[in-house]
């Protein structure tokens, strides 16, 4: 009964303890407290934990709403440059298909040579040709061909066409053409920037043999550069060549002409301000590039591709035959008779020093084939003894006379024994456009189907005529002054159909017939072998590419001999230029 009080007396002093420090009813019957009771006591002691999830899901939100943002601008950075490597694509493929285009044109086997179309600056053909229809602007995919107007003095002007690479000088055929070392430097001294030591050391790297020039460079000076490396002694394969010959710089090789369009850019005229270095003078300094070229060649037959008749052929019998099946009796005995009595009226002109000839250039060889010939036409008649007659001119003896020039034939008067009776020959041919036209377009004074080196004045910068050792300064000025102009309404046509021959600079009186002999054998109004840069690009604003190529139509196919792209020099061109002027094909 005590141990019951005394346990009655415990519990009522814990109650106690418990109401005197704030329990009270929070205490459960074992004395521990009620967890509900605890978190309303926490709610009240803790008031600024309230709305914490809330904002942490608002944070959570934002940073996947920022990574959602992120990936969508990154994938339509990707879509667009996607579209812009594929537009890049797209374009360079438009400018590689002007040149199949050109290709097709140029080797189509359908058109006679005298058929061809006029590849100078032809807008119909070359402008704006479609590729890639579309009913929008943007969407539509086009090329132009363009060049530079060669005789515009401020490089300012822009054509519709090709280049002829007979414009240019042919660097590897300077040595073939007879000329001696003194003839050979001045046909690239006369070119802008061109010296001395320049131009022999081209020569020296282009001849045979070890024997340095008066100004120029063998191996043992290229063996002194590091790297070191022998001269080329040989022809020269690509313009970049040029820049292992000693004093060559790409300054000079190029010019100021930083994007390689033929165009004076305003950061190509503004002395030091942008790149490239330039003189701010107003004039575009094209460089030794513009004026050189190791690709030039041109057809030697006639327009329908048959060959041409070789005034200067060894059998004076097969001669006159060629020429009487297609000509009277007069013609085959007039130009027979100058093969063997020369004319009365032509002077001799002294060009031995620089002015190739149709010799072997061995004259042991040279009288070797004529004793051959002569032999041979003596043999047709059966003995030594014997005569061949044609046109009633005894050819037994064979030919004593080289024409150098067809154009010695234009005028020309002949004192000759015609069935055993002298007789003056007059020629049949005049200083008269169908006259001279017949004459070039179907003789020759070589057998050879290409000829490779000579100049073509329809084209040629004002230098490149000059280099020409025989030509007067006052023509090669007047060749220029007189080109047809470009512009719109231009007769390019008209005036280019009338100059297919060299004729014409007899005809229009810029030169007379002695002129005309003394730079025949430099000279041409052809070449096969055409440069051209083309442009690609769609309508509006975007990209655009463009490449440089250059194509041999000698052949019955055309040949590609060289492609560069020129897209990472720059557009080169504004779209306003290349804006079409007739409608698009």
């Amino acid at each position: 009964m005590n141990s019951r009080s005394s346990r009655n007396r415990d519990q009522s002093a814990l109650a106690a303890a418990a109401r005197s420090v704030g329990v009270g009813n929070r205490c459960t019957r074992r004395g521990m407290p009620n967890v509900s009771d605890n978190r309303l006591l926490a709610d009240r002691r803790s008031p600024h934990r309230r709305g914490t999830a809330l904002l942490v899901v608002l944070v959570v939100v934002t940073l996947l709403s920022l990574a959602a943002y992120t990936f969508s601008e990154l994938m339509v950075t990707e879509s667009r440059a996607s579209r812009q490597y594929s537009r890049d694509a797209q374009v360079r493929e438009l400018a590689n298909s002007a040149v199949e285009y050109v290709a097709a044109n140029v080797g189509n086997p359908e058109l006679d040579l005298g058929e061809l179309p006029n590849y100078y600056h032809n807008p119909a053909l070359f402008e704006n040709v479609t590729v890639v229809e579309s009913d929008s602007p943007e969407g539509r995919g086009w090329f132009s061909v363009v060049a530079p107007v060669e005789s515009d003095a401020q490089s300012q002007s822009l054509r519709f066409g090709l280049m002829n690479e007979s414009s240019r000088l042919n660097l590897n055929t300077l040595l073939d053409s007879g000329l001696d070392e003194d003839t050979q430097r001045y046909m690239l001294v006369i070119l802008p920037g061109m010296t001395d030591d320049i131009a022999d050391s081209i020569l020296d790297w282009l001849d045979e043999d070890e024997s340095t020039r008066a100004y120029g460079a063998e191996s043992d000076y290229y063996l002194g550069m590091v790297p070191a490396y022998y001269a080329k002694n040989g022809p020269i394969e690509s313009i970049d060549e040029l820049l292992l010959v000693r004093d060559m710089t790409p300054e000079l090789l190029y010019g100021e002409d930083s994007n390689r369009n033929g165009i004076l850019d305003p950061n190509e005229n503004d002395g030091s301000l942008t790149l490239p270095e330039d003189n701010a003078d107003g004039v575009l300094d094209l460089g030794l590039y513009v004026y050189l070229t190791m690709n030039s060649l041109e057809s030697n037959l006639r327009p329908d591709g048959s060959s041409k008749i070789d005034v200067n052929q060894s059998l004076l019998t097969e001669l006159y035959d060629q020429i009487a099946e297609e000509y009277d009796e007069d013609v085959a005995t007039f130009i027979t008779a100058y093969r063997l009595f020369g004319a009365t009226n032509v002077e001799p002109l002294d060009l031995s020093a620089h002015y190739p000839d149709n010799s072997t250039g061995d004259v042991d060889t040279d009288a070797a084939i004529q004793n051959l010939a002569t032999s041979i036409a003596r043999s047709l008649t059966g003995g030594s003894e014997g005569t061949v007659t044609r046109g009633g001119l005894d050819l037994s003896q064979g030919a004593t006379v080289e024409i150098e020039s067809l154009f010695e034939l234009i005028g020309a008067e002949v004192d000759a024994q015609v069935n055993g009776q002298p007789a003056t020959l007059t020629s049949p041919y005049s200083v008269d456009y169908e006259s001279v036209k017949d004459l070039m377009e179907n003789f020759s004074n070589t057998s050879s189907s290409t000829l490779k080196g000579r100049i073509n004045i329809n084209e040629a910068r004002e230098p490149v005529l000059l280099s020409i050792p025989t030509m007067p300064e006052e023509l090669a000025a007047a060749i220029v002054a007189t080109r047809p102009s470009t512009g719109e309404g231009s007769s390019v046509d008209d005036v280019l159909a009338r100059r297919t021959n060299t004729g014409w600079l007899l005809v229009e009186g810029l030169a007379d017939v002695t002129t005309m002999r003394m730079i025949d054998a430099y000279v041409t109004t052809g070449g096969s072998v055409y440069r051209l840069q083309a442009v690609g690009r769609f309508g509006g604003p975007g990209p655009s590419a463009r490449v440089e190529a250059i194509l041999d139509a000698s052949g019955e196919l055309p040949k590609l001999t060289f492609r560069q792209d020129l897209t990472d020099l720059g557009t080169g061109y504004a779209l306003e230029q290349l804006q079409p002027s007739t409608q698009s094909r």
